[in-house]
């Protein structure tokens, strides 16, 4: 026998799956392989930290919990590789929340290193991500589809990476990172997430940012939702900001979304920002969104309904044309925001084109 030919059957060996489909690698991780009709959530108890739980191409009925660190959870692809609702009966805490993978640490121990890849998350009742407590999770290639609030969703969390994925159809947002659900709080400084290469697709809201500071918003397509960006601060300390919304395409959100208890109903909104401060606007192409409401137009920095003003805004180099009521718009009186070498036809106030 050649060297060549240990040596290949040496690495079969390491990726070979047996049983269960665990099979240690050359480095003592394991590859845990589900086929449809097997348990994910009894690999993921299974596994330890570094290990992948690898998907079949099938569809699989069940919510999913992670909370072990380093854990990746990879399908075969989003087409497919589907995770739809389990029974009515589940008795995980996940499934009884109406989320379809939750991701879930604690403010002193976050759950780290988990990875979500290439699968579709479709008709949870919540959300078909829900991810509280991580530090760098990372998200890619996932399409969230048809879920009754979010598509991909991150709370009291650092460092997140949502990167290629598609978000369509969902209830609120497609994309929603947020300090916390459930108290007032000041923004969290999320330390650099990422959320970009995304395509979202007919939702309340294409990606909102609510609360956080440090987050970076790039290279997102965003057409068909009632609003594509919506970063929303308030009056709490910290403030939200040194936020950057760069080089996202934003077309054609004229959906319309009726009245909600805090907001408007919305149609015809780009970007809008409320009650921010120290970030920036850049290099966005922003183009036919119309609408009525308080907050249609191209980039808006509107008016924050508890009187949250946005501050120091760097609104330059975009290209906003074919929004209404303007290509630009400032409904607040905020200090210190400025507009520079924009390509747009109509502001409000005028002169800022």
């Amino acid at each position: 026998m050649t060297k060549r030919q240990i040596a290949y059957l040496a690495c079969t060996a390491a990726i070979t799956v047996s049983g269960l489909g665990a099979a240690p690698s050359a480095d003592h991780r394991t590859v845990h392989r589900v086929y449809p009709g097997q348990s994910i959530q009894k690999a993921v108890n299974a596994a330890k930290p570094g290990d992948t739980i690898l998907l079949s191409p099938g569809t699989y009925r069940e919510s999913v919990s992670i909370t072990v660190p380093g854990l990746t959870l990879r399908g075969s692809g989003a087409r497919p590789t589907v995770i739809v609702p389990g029974p009515a009966s589940a008795d995980s805490a996940c499934a009884k929340a109406g989320h379809g993978v939750c991701v879930t640490g604690t403010d002193k121990r976050r759950v780290a290193g988990v990875s979500v890849r290439s699968l579709t998350l479709r008709g949870f009742k919540k959300n078909g991500l829900w991810a509280s407590g991580t530090d760098r999770l990372l998200v890619e290639g996932v399409t969230s589809e048809k879920n009754g609030q979010w598509g991909l969703a991150q709370e009291r969390s650092v460092r997140g990476l949502f990167l290629h994925n598609v978000a369509e159809a969902n209830g609120d947002a497609g994309l929603f990172l947020g300090n916390t659900v459930d108290a007032e709080e000041g923004a969290l400084d999320a330390k650099g997430a990422v959320l970009s290469h995304n395509r979202l697709l007919g939702n309340r809201i294409g990606v909102t940012v609510r609360r956080l500071r440090n987050v970076t918003v790039d290279h997102n397509e965003a057409t068909g939702n009632c609003t594509a960006v919506f970063v929303v601060g308030d009056e709490n300390k910290p403030i939200t900001g040194a936020l950057k919304v760069r080089h996202n395409y934003i077309h054609t959100n004229n959906k319309y979304c009726p009245k909600t208890a805090r907001l408007p109903f919305l149609q015809g909104s780009g970007i809008v920002l409320t009650g921010v401060e120290d970030s920036v606007v850049a290099g966005n192409r922003v183009e036919d969104n119309v609408g009525k409401s308080p907050m249609s137009g191209g980039i808006v920095l509107a008016k924050n309904f508890k009187g949250a003003l946005n501050q120091r805004i760097d609104v330059r180099d975009n290209v906003a044309l074919r929004n209404s009521t303007a290509d630009l718009a400032v409904q607040d009186t905020g200090k210190g925001n400025t507009f520079r070498h924009n390509m747009c036809a109509v502001s409000e106030p005028a002169g800022m084109c």
